[in-house]
């Protein structure tokens, strides 16, 4: 496999976006437990089985071998983001040109393996109803035991955990791009991924192509409050500041720029 070659820059911008710690009464949430481990080239699990929305099992290896995967981890009974994240991805997915089954297949895993394959089929089917030109054979809804989620986890240095007092998983938002052989080949992190950004992913993967580890963004899921479509106050503030400091970074890269000599 090839590495993509780094990309020289004037100025290079490492953007956290993390929340304050959470408070609940028996002590803090540290959101930094839940950042993705980023693990370009490493190998997820192929034999680990699954069951698809249909109740049949399937094992990864059956979506190896012909396209690159596009893994969307979290969980189909979410509150908070996980179903925004999946239709930020179908809408990407709509506008980037990809051909489903010939330039990619997607694998939508729940990380609850109490989850069952009525719960991924409907999913499914509300999912359809938006973007039914892209739920066919190429597009898959999986639940799996603790041992077959953890495995995938694992492998790509994904980290939730249930938290009783939210009644939900704490784990952070973000894809992972796997070549035709199940190798991570990028993340791309956060939520409202950009058409353009997945197909250049999705190509990459498609060479063998190895990308650095994508930009340390941390939205953990449990920011956002999906009844009303925003986040929490705190991650609110973040996001301000984040928007602060990406109008400081151009002006400082205008400044650099506009300092350099001219050519006669």
């Amino acid at each position: 496999m090839r590495r993509k070659p780094a990309c020289p820059s004037l100025l290079a911008v490492f953007l956290v976006l993390m929340a304050a710690p959470g408070r609940a009464a028996d002590g803090p949430i540290d959101p930094t437990q839940f950042a993705w481990r980023q693990k370009p080239g490493a190998q997820v699990p192929l034999q680990t089985a699954f069951t698809d929305a249909a109740g049949k099992p399937v094992s990864l290896r059956r979506f190896a071998g012909s396209a690159p995967i596009i893994l969307d981890l979290g969980y189909f009974h979410c509150p908070s983001l996980c179903g925004v994240a999946r239709s930020d991805l179908l809408a990407a997915l709509r506008q980037s040109g990809l051909q489903p089954g010939q330039d990619f297949s997607a694998l939508a895993i729940s990380i609850d393996p109490a989850e069952s394959p009525a719960d991924a089929a409907g999913a499914w089917r509300s999912d359809f109803t938006e973007f039914p030109q892209l739920l066919g054979s190429s597009f898959h809804y999986l639940t799996g035991s603790a041992q077959a989620v953890a495995a995938v986890e694992n492998a790509v240095g994904f980290r939730a955990r249930y938290d009783p007092r939210f009644r939900q998983f704490l784990h952070p938002s973000g894809l992972v791009i796997l070549t035709r052989d199940g190798a991570v080949s990028s993340y791309l992190l956060g939520v409202g991924y950009k058409a353009g950004d997945l197909r250049e992913a999705v190509v990459h993967a498609r060479d063998g192509g190895l990308a650095r580890a994508a930009l340390p963004i941390l939205l953990l899921c449990f920011h956002f409050d999906a009844s009303t479509g925003r986040y929490t106050l705190e991650i609110t503030k973040v996001l301000r500041l984040a928007g602060l400091l990406t109008v400081a970074t151009i002006a400082g890269l205008v400044f650099v720029l506009s300092r350099q000599p001219t050519r006669a």
